[in-house]
């Protein structure tokens, strides 16, 4: 009987294989996280119906939870989960902030403060790109940020509708979308103090995430 031994993760070809992969458990969940935004956006702009465009954003934080662990816990991490997941963040804050705009629940500063941001790190792709690097990588304190909007979008909704608590919940809602934004500039100036580093050579390389 001939026995077959499985590769090593260790071995680079198959850690490649295995980080280029497509259809895998925690990219479908991103991909289900991606389809349900315009279920999100319809919730708020059409039907006002607040508390369910709720519980589907906080479904959608459960999932980035459970995509995330399960992809340590099947040993599925791949390169498209590692661009869906933040992907899926954004679209759900960007989308988030302009169906509330529109709602008129949101003002228009919050929104820009985000977006403007948003677009000033993309401007720096390529920067990065003629330099050798794909991406930076992210910081804690970006994710806290991401983390405090996260958590402030889904309490702005319960906040404006007329759930029990809805007026204290609104307050601790701007109190998270508050700290949510600070800590979005501050991860921004980081970012950007990295970004210098690498035009003047001095960036550690543990830093950064480099092509080569």
């Amino acid at each position: 009987m001939e026995l077959k031994v499985k590769p090593s993760l260790s071995d680079p070809e198959q850690v490649d294989f295995e980080r280029s992969r497509i259809i895998t458990v925690p990219n479908a969940l991103s991909m289900l996280r991606i389809a349900g935004v315009p279920l999100f956006v319809w919730l708020i702009v059409g039907p006002a119906a607040y508390e369910w465009a709720a519980v589907v954003l906080m479904v959608s934080g459960f999932t980035d939870w459970l995509d995330g662990y399960l992809a340590r816990r099947l040993s599925q991490t791949s390169r498209l989960g590692q661009f869906l997941d933040p992907l899926a963040d954004r679209l759900y804050i960007f989308a988030s902030l302009v169906a509330l705009l529109v709602s008129s629940i949101t003002p228009i500063w919050l929104v820009a403060a985000i977006v403007v941001r948003d677009v000033l790190l993309l401007c720096t792709g390529p920067i990065l790109f003629r330099r050798g690097y794909r991406s930076l990588a992210v910081n804690f304190v970006g994710k806290a940020g991401t983390m405090g909007l996260l958590i402030a979008i889904p309490m702005l909704l319960l906040g404006a509708s007329q759930v029990p608590l809805h007026a204290a919940i609104a307050i601790a809602a701007w109190a998270f979308a508050l700290w949510g934004v600070a800590l979005y500039w501050v991860a921004a100036a980081l970012y950007f103090t990295q970004l210098l580093q690498i035009m003047r050579g001095t960036l550690p390389s543990a830093l950064g995430s480099s092509n080569g």
